[in-house]
């Protein structure tokens, strides 16, 4: 009894967490050049949050979109290729490739050439494959009618109504030239939920550098001065507040103008696509370094003084318009030591495109600015903060440093664009390496650099940071010969984009194979794990060995997938489950080999007819757990009930592994 109540929530958990994705809806028209030429338009509409793959992609990515004209012979010829609009481009660390995607919306046109005047309609198939932040659908083919006009009609009846349904999206008139190949990079898809937390990081980022910039020679002296300021020259305590905080409000308005007018120049679509291109690395790398050198010592980075007196005239003026350029007067004097922190933050939120560099500047806007107002309302803390020394340039020190540091990754970006392999793993982790080990050095004493006072003695604060500091560096040696160093995924270049691609850490690396004979039918997977890719053969096998079977509908151009094999299944308590207490059947749904056609037959589901072995393990997935996107996940017993509920793309290891762990312990009930 206890194990049919398990099966029944285990069926009804099935169905409430999986989902049926249909994230792309296609229309066509049909514009008239001459007589006998015509431009074939298929317009893709994409649900939010997902992106479409572009058409050129090397082998190895995922499946690009790709259309086949039907009724082509003696009918019409095809004129070049079909072009595709720009959409977005991003370099994907799984792959180690580049990639084109587009969201919300993309246009594909192919120029045509009649042959036969007898003919009213083209047809034609699309393949193609879509992506979000944590699901990829198997490849999927749809088919297109075009609709030949007979007068001077241009649009049929399909692109009028989705022109009425969307009748805000205005179609994009350039298309890319087609011909050259593309390469292949990470799908991060955007929906509203990963921009917001994207977002959100960027505004806790910004808000800390704001507070970095407080300690700065040029900023921190200014609080007690300015709050003593609206305390004197107020008629009353509550004046003096009130005061205060129109200059703190007044601080974040300046700041997040500064934020608008970025996005305002580069546009807020553009904004992410400049994150891979060459150029916006190059000069960013370059200006980082400059920022660096400035904090380090080498020059200061000034706005002209005359601009400084003109504001610090206006700040004279009494209410609000003075108290406004009062703070505009503190942006423009602390510029020296603010101005590299937020040129950083307007290049690293640049990079995320959107409205980015707003929140950015909003968070460190807010960081500078409640320092004031909240001595103004309380100036007896005053006492409490320590009087200014040596101690602020050390703060601009190690703002350089981490300048330094950063400055490398937009240089990195620029190489893995080119491909030229100049800045390789291991020479990025050797950089790092001498960077971060000089900070230590500098902390400890070791050296000193222009601007510094003399130091007698380090105190305990700054013994303990450059402890910290040290153990990062040594924790980054490892890397140099292929540890993964999960602490800063992301920032190196991948591990395939490394003079040595199978040293210590890699995933699939010698210390992890497994002994004895493989199975018959069987091979390594990810992680060396024996993986069965037939459902049949697989559960044979585990009736055999008496374990629940790890169902693992994947795809090879799935980038989730891969993540979830490198970040998750490589941590030793899930890799030692997948080794020795579950059989895994790993279903590629985007696999290309025919069935047998004796194999072949038409879905219950889909109505469509089941060709490939891709496409069957789609439609299990489909047809049993209502779910059609990967990687997605199913514990069974031998006879294919579910033991726990089904999980998809989850990046907490310690709920991977309980969930791992839930479903063999009803399996042993």
């Amino acid at each position: 009894m206890k194990n049919i109540i398990i099966t029944l929530l285990s069926l009804f958990s099935a169905s409430a967490f999986a989902q049926m994705y249909n994230p792309v809806k296609w229309s066509t028209s049909v514009e008239k050049i001459s007589e006998k030429e015509y431009i074939l338009k298929a317009k893709a509409v994409i649900q939010s949050g997902w992106h479409l793959y572009g058409q050129y992609i090397e082998e190895g990515g995922p499946s690009p979109t790709a259309f086949t004209f039907k009724n082509q012979p003696h009918n019409f010829e095809l004129i070049g290729k079909t072009t595709e609009d720009k959409g977005h481009e991003t370099v994907d660390k799984i792959f180690d490739m580049k990639i084109k995607y587009f969201e919300d919306k993309a246009l594909f046109t192919q120029k045509i050439k009649f042959i036969s005047d007898n003919i009213s309609n083209v047809a034609a198939e699309v393949d193609f494959m879509v992506c979000d932040d944590s699901n990829c659908l198997p490849p999927s083919a749809e088919e297109l009618a075009f609709k030949i006009p007979t007068g001077k009609k241009l649009a049929s009846a399909e692109e009028t109504a989705a022109v009425k349904q969307d009748s805000i999206i205005t179609e994009e008139k350039t298309v890319s030239k087609t011909g050259e190949k593309k390469s292949q990079g990470e799908i991060t898809a955007s929906p509203k939920k990963t921009r917001s937390r994207g977002l959100l990081t960027i505004f806790i980022l910004a808000f800390l550098s704001g507070f970095a910039a407080l300690l700065t020679p040029c900023v921190f002296p200014m609080i007690p001065m300015t709050v003593s300021f609206f305390t004197k020259q107020s008629k009353s305590k509550a004046a003096g507040i009130r005061n205060a905080m129109i200059y703190g409000i007044s601080i974040v308005i300046i700041y997040v103008l500064l934020g608008s007018i970025v996005t305002a120049v580069f546009g807020a679509d553009s904004l992410n696509a400049l994150s891979t291109n060459v150029w916006f690395n190059l000069v960013f790398f370059i200006l980082l370094v400059v920022f660096a050198c400035s904090f380090l010592g080498a020059f200061e980075i000034v706005l002209p003084s005359s601009l400084a007196s003109k504001v610090d005239s206006q700040a004279d003026r009494g209410g609000l318009i003075g108290i406004f350029f009062m703070a505009l007067a503190l942006a423009i004097v602390s510029f020296s030591c603010t101005g590299p922190i937020v040129g950083t933050l307007l290049v690293e939120a640049a990079s995320k495109g959107g409205i980015a560099p707003i929140v950015g500047m909003l968070g460190f806007s807010i960081a500078i600015a409640l320092p004031f107002s909240l001595f103004a309302a309380f100036p007896g803390w005053l006492n409490a903060l320590p009087k200014s020394g040596g101690w602020l340039n050390t703060v601009k020190v190690v703002l350089g440093f981490l300048e330094l540091a950063l400055a490398f990754k937009f240089l990195s970006n620029a190489d893995l664009v080119l491909q030229l392999h100049w800045l390789e793993r291991e020479v990025f982790l050797a950089i790092w390496i001498a960077v971060f080990g000089m900070l230590a050095f500098y902390l400890f004493g070791k050296i000193t650099l222009p601007h510094d006072s003399p130091l007698n003695h380090i105190s305990v604060g700054r013994l303990g940071f450059g402890l910290i500091v040290l153990s990062f560096t040594i924790y980054l040696i490892p890397g140099l010969w292929g540890a993964p160093l999960k602490l800063i995924s992301g920032f190196p270049p991948p591990m395939q984009y490394s003079e040595s691609t199978n040293g210590l850490g890699v995933s699939g690396n010698s210390e992890l194979k497994i002994t004895g004979p493989l199975p018959a039918e069987a091979e390594h997977g990810p992680q060396n794990i024996i993986t069965f890719h037939d459902y049949d053969k697989g559960m044979d096998y585990a009736k055999k060995a008496e374990k629940p079977v790890l169902l693992d509908f994947t795809g090879y151009a799935c980038v989730n997938c891969r993540k979830m094999e490198e970040l998750v299944w490589s941590d030793p308590k899930v890799l030692g489950v997948l080794n020795n207490d579950v059989v895994l059947i790993s279903l590629y749904v985007d696999d290309k080999k025919e069935l047998p056609e004796n194999e072949q037959y038409i879905s219950e589901t889909t109505g469509k007819k089941i060709k490939t072995i891709g496409n069957k393990w789609s439609d299990l997935q489909i047809k049993t757990y209502k779910a059609n996107a990967q990687p997605f996940y199913v514990i069974v017993d031998h006879k294919s009930n579910s033991l726990t509920e089904t999980s998809a793309y989850n990046p907490d290891v310690k709920e991977y592994y309980n969930w791992l762990q839930s479903g063999i312990k009803n399996f042993k009930k």
